[in-house]
């Protein structure tokens, strides 16, 4: 059985930070969104892995790797345009051959991974497999109905959605997937949409079964999202300290101190995650936040929120909640006269001001 992951969107929710940075490599507790799908498919016995890649190829190639870290070998797939999850799987034809893959959405995490599904899936005589879990805005996603335990219509973000069952970025499909998805044409949307190629195999007679999902998922898509997502981790973290934390400094509940990091006069209430070589000083961090690798933060409070690596936050009067600050950010106080705020934002860039 073969791994597919999905890597190639542009990530325009989240932007302005994905103009610069592929969607997969945001961090959710200091670990790319696109680690854990590798990481879930791989500790459910797969380890020959394709990768469709997109404009944002190099950065993926560079996170990744071959492979070899997760004892696993990866193939890198280029995919044309963002033309839609079934154009994918048949870019990815050649790879995949005669085998039964499980294709994962790179921007999707579910919690408790996937391996009791991937092991349903190998046991049954089933020619595809979908995930899906309950929803309260069905209309937002692709929408499956069933009958007697079995799928028998798939609607792409329907305006009037016939169930709540929302279809999660985790398929199972045998070859037949292919023949299926050469059969559709594209959508109002200009794509070739999984969900058509579903139906396809639905009304070519095959079978496709639901398994819902009773744990937590996220599409990461959106920055609410993304912050849930860290949230969810960090609250399952075990706390450990490789860094250096001096006595002025409290530590409350569950924390992470990675490799290099100084902590100094600081009161870090957590669960929260602290990367290496980070310097936190005279400063609050609160519970559900994660900061990257070679931040510095002084004299600042922050909750509930990520800090990429590199980013400076500095003197800032007011708490910092609910926020996703990207790589080499500097956030401080102005000191010059005349005084006033200064702004250098990308596009599509969101500011709070008190």
């Amino acid at each position: 059985m073969k791994g597919l992951i999905l890597s190639g969107g542009t990530g325009t929710r989240l932007r302005p930070l994905t103009y610069t940075r592929a969607k997969q490599l945001v961090p959710v507790a200091n670990k790319p969104v696109l680690f854990y799908g590798l990481e879930a498919i791989i500790a459910a016995g797969i380890t020959d892995l394709g990768i469709i890649v997109g404009d944002t190829h190099r950065e993926i190639k560079e996170a990744v790797g071959d492979g070899s870290r997760w004892n696993a070998r990866v193939t890198y797939i280029h995919q044309e345009a963002p033309l839609g999850l079934a154009h994918a799987v048949l870019t990815a034809e050649e790879f995949i051959g005669d085998e039964p893959f499980v294709m994962y959405l790179g921007d999707n995490l579910i919690i408790d991974g996937i391996t009791s599904l991937v092991e349903e899936f190998r046991e049954s005589d089933s020619n595809a497999q979908i995930l899906l879990a309950r929803v309260p805005n069905p209309q937002q996603f692709g929408v499956a109905e069933l009958e007697n335990g079995r799928v028998i219509r798939l609607v792409e973000k329907p305006k009037e959605p016939r169930s709540d069952l929302a279809l999660v970025g985790v398929y199972m499909f045998d070859s037949s997937i292919f023949s299926a998805a050469r059969r559709i044409t594209p959508s109002h949307r200009n794509e070739l949409e999984i969900t058509d190629a579903i139906q396809e195999m639905i009304a070519m007679g095959l079978t496709v079964d639901p398994h819902i999902v009773h744990g937590w998922w996220k599409d990461t898509g959106k920055l609410e999202d993304m912050l849930e997502a860290n949230r969810m981790v960090l609250d399952r973290l075990t706390p450990y300290n490789r860094g250096t934390v001096d006595k002025r400094t409290t530590i409350d509940h569950r924390v992470a101190i990675e490799e290099g990091a100084v902590l100094e006069g600081s009161y870090i209430r957590g669960p929260a995650i602290i990367g290496c070589n980070a310097r936190i000083i005279d400063s609050y961090i609160g519970p559900f936040t994660s900061i990257q690798r070679d931040t510095v933060i002084r004299n600042a409070e922050i909750e509930h929120s990520i800090v990429c690596e590199g980013a400076i936050i500095s003197d800032i009067g007011v708490r910092i909640e609910d926020s996703l600050i990207g790589r080499m950010v500097e956030l401080k106080k102005a000191v010059a006269r005349p005084r006033a705020y200064r702004f250098v934002l990308g596009d599509r860039s969101v500011v709070g001001i008190l």
